[in-house]
């Protein structure tokens, strides 16, 4: 795999799933989101029922909106960051 050069350029995602629900959205599940170059983890509330809608929506609220588009995005290939993402 080719090292990034740059923050933001080549992450990772998975989800954590099966949380004690919490909040008053009682969210239980959490999207990380690590930086392959600076190591640096994004967790991200989210819903185990979320659409692949919501998780584009989370992934753009989140992460493009205050990084940048990566180049590499790596994944598990969980049907929520293929089907519409």
């Amino acid at each position: 795999m080719i090292e990034p050069k740059h923050p933001w350029e080549t992450i990772n995602m998975d989800w954590v799933t099966g949380l004690v629900p919490g909040g008053k959205e009682n969210l239980n599940s959490c999207l990380i989101i690590v930086d392959r170059f600076s190591k640096s983890m994004r967790f991200l509330p989210s819903n185990k029922e979320d659409t692949a809608m919501d998780t584009s929506l989370l992934f753009w609220n989140n992460i493009i909106s205050t990084c940048e588009v990566p180049k590499i995005i790596i994944s598990d290939r969980d049907p929520k960051f293929t089907s519409e993402f």
